[in-house]
């Protein structure tokens, strides 16, 4: 990879536990047209919200080793709950290659300075692990954070299921606790939940302001390739190949319809 020329040329892998890092890819493809990307969703495994911290682990090593394979030039992990358990270590132990995760965006959230809690929805993996802890104890005197778990919200999302009533419900169901008081922001801190985002919307006031981490992560990726200098300088729009574990061809499909392409 030493070769410039070629390293521009190169494809971005992107990971995710399943469909839900195709939000994240949504916001690169914006940002990067003349890139080539090839998107890698463990849908087989997921979800990995409320798996143990070493499996995930373990199954993220995998799906990099995998994109490593593909001679990719940069990997995003477009997964909240894998970044949280294993970014880390990847590396550490990656030394050679960028690798770009993907946190809850917590801190537009405080930077908005609205009056109102600030929600977070997570898998419940995520909440419990120490780099979100950190940063949310890092806010905690100065704005109302509560962390919401959301443990099948993802499964739904991976079968299509994004709008209508079961969504609704369930979205009703955990938010009621709050929907009677004053919200600010919901951080979306998983990369499945901005597909839910419309049947989100209905059950806010529109005073509630929803964030997610995709754009942030996403000019970060656009960064690290101008600092190697990587960036593809082709004028066409680039080449997207999605791969999923599952091998089922209703997956595929389902992944190009959550991009719109």
């Amino acid at each position: 990879m030493s070769d410039t020329l070629s390293l521009n040329n190169l494809p971005i892998g992107f990971f995710d536990s399943g469909v839900g890092g195709l939000s994240v890819l949504k916001e690169a493809i914006k940002l990067l047209p003349n890139e080539d990307f090839i998107y890698f969703g463990d849908s087989k495994n997921a979800p990995y919200g409320t798996k143990a911290v070493d499996e995930v682990k373990e199954l993220t090593f995998n799906a990099v080793d995998f994109l490593l394979s593909k001679n990719v030039k940069s990997i995003v992990i477009a997964c909240n709950t894998a970044t949280s358990a294993a970014i880390e270590d990847l590396r550490t132990f990656y030394k050679n290659i960028p690798i770009i995760g993907i946190e809850p965006a917590l801190k537009p959230a405080v930077e908005l300075d609205k009056d109102g809690k600030i929600i977070i929805m997570a898998t419940p993996m995520t909440l419990i692990e120490s780099k979100f802890n950190n940063l949310m104890k890092s806010y905690a005197d100065t704005r109302d954070i509560i962390p919401l778990p959301c443990a099948g919200l993802v499964e739904l999302i991976e079968r299509g299921v994004v709008e209508g009533n079961i969504v609704n419900s369930y979205l009703k169901d955990k938010l009621k606790p709050y929907l009677s008081e004053s919200i600010s922001s919901i951080v979306l801190g998983c990369t499945h939940y901005p597909f839910i985002k419309n049947e989100l919307e209905k059950i806010l006031s529109t005073d509630t302001t929803i964030i997610d981490g995709s754009a942030g992560t996403s000019k970060q990726l656009k960064r690290q390739l101008e600092n190697m200098n990587a960036l593809n300088s082709s004028t066409n729009k680039g080449s997207i190949e999605i791969i999923n574990s599952l091998n089922d061809k209703s997956i595929i499909e389902l992944s190009y319809k959550l991009l719109n392409l």
